[in-house]
């Protein structure tokens, strides 16, 4: 079991929950991730690590609650305890001295940016990175962007915090006003992450994208999480999350996310009932 030692709601439906888990805190690197079961009868969900405290024994988790497994994970309180964290899984994060280096976050995605931006710095790179969102309610760790980064542009869909507009727009500027830039990573939405790659192709630059497919076990067991990168077959959990942006088959991977969404839909509008009700769970 792993305590609940932090709790947070970065915004509406978005929290933060820090986790005694002291074997993945001392071995986890900007990058990889963890698998979580709430409890015994729930559905395994893969969260970023987006910290940890080695000393503490803990690490630091950020998600949506927009599935039944998620919304149960916000349920809880400071004192409660998760039943199983594995991890940490996947690649870390390449990390070496590129030179100027661009880091885009959309959403919740935002999260997994932190520890890379951080690792990007402390080798010796100029980071500059780009917080979107749809509202000024939904923009998330602009503070913690900021220890890291040398300038941090955040834009909301809305235009109700910075530019008005998406982050492929911000990132289009900075391009043209920097001039060159070493290395993008983007982390969202599929549809941003293959705009953004789209982006930066035609200008030869390296750019990094985190999948997130359906992933049940994180070991490549399941092979559920299979993507198409460069013609070849991968699966995210063990051959990534990270993979080269102007490779992925975006389509693909969109297709895979759309089959389980009815089955989740109706998961949590089950859950969303019983919890009216006050009902035990079905499973």
């Amino acid at each position: 079991m792993h305590e609940i030692v932090a709790k947070q709601e970065l915004a509406p439906n978005t929290h933060l929950v820090r986790v005694r888990a002291p074997l993945i805190a001392r071995k986890r690197k900007a990058g990889q991730f963890v698998i979580v079961m709430v409890d015994k009868q729930s559905e395994r969900v893969p969260l970023t690590i987006v910290d940890s405290d080695p000393q503490e024994g803990t690490i630091t988790l950020v998600f949506q609650a927009v599935g039944k497994s998620t919304m149960r994970l916000a349920q809880l309180q400071v004192g409660e305890a998760v039943s199983d964290i594995a991890g940490p899984l996947g690649k870390p994060t390449h990390i070496e001295n590129f030179g100027l280096c661009i880091v885009l976050g959309g959403g919740y995605g935002v999260a997994p940016v932190v520890p890379i931006a951080r690792a990007l710095a402390e080798a010796g790179n100029r980071v500059v990175a780009i917080n979107g969102a749809r509202t000024k309610e939904a923009v998330i760790l602009v503070d913690e962007l900021e220890k890291f980064c040398e300038r941090v542009e955040i834009c909301t869909d809305d235009g109700t915090l910075g530019h008005h507009g998406m982050v492929t727009a911000v990132l289009e500027t900075l391009l043209g006003e920097y001039g060159q830039v070493d290395f993008v990573l983007a982390i969202g939405p599929a549809p941003m992450m293959r705009a953004v790659a789209n982006m930066t192709k035609p200008l030869a630059i390296p750019t990094m994208v985190s999948l997130n497919p359906i992933m049940v076990d994180g070991t490549g067991m399941c092979g559920g999480c299979r993507v198409d990168v460069g013609g070849e077959r991968k699966f995210a959990c063990v051959d990534g999350p990270e993979f080269d942006g102007h490779l992925v088959d975006f389509d693909k991977l969109m297709a895979r996310q759309k089959v389980y969404r009815e089955f989740e839909g109706e998961a949590r509008l089950q859950y969303e009932h019983s919890c009216k009700l006050n009902l035990p769970q079905k499973e």
